[in-house]
């Protein structure tokens, strides 16, 4: 897995390439966990994550959890793949998905 990082003022985007998984999710979590000082909204941009396991998914709630405080976090550019494991979970009616 490869993290793409953009600030724009008060704006982090993470874009997230290749598996985000038992093994990946660690890493995800941390970088969230340290870039959110004067983080206000954090966009999680998947246009390049191949699979999401439960793992994964508990790292995007934790990120949730953390921006409901901060401002607001959404996801974007989500494949039909990952948007299926949205659904079945119901990571789609928590998240903003655009």
């Amino acid at each position: 897995m490869n993290i793409h990082r953009t600030v724009n003022n008060d704006e982090l985007t993470l874009s997230i390439e290749g598996r985000l998984d038992t093994l990946t999710a660690p890493e995800l979590e941390k970088t969230i966990d340290n870039d959110l000082g004067g983080i206000e909204k954090l966009v999680l941009d998947l246009e390049k994550l191949d699979y999401i396991s439960s793992a994964g998914l508990r790292v995007l709630l934790h990120a949730e959890k953390i921006m409901q405080r901060l401002g607001g976090m959404r996801v974007k550019n989500v494949s039909e793949t990952v948007m299926e494991i949205f659904a079945v979970t119901g990571f789609d009616e928590i998240l903003t998905i655009e």
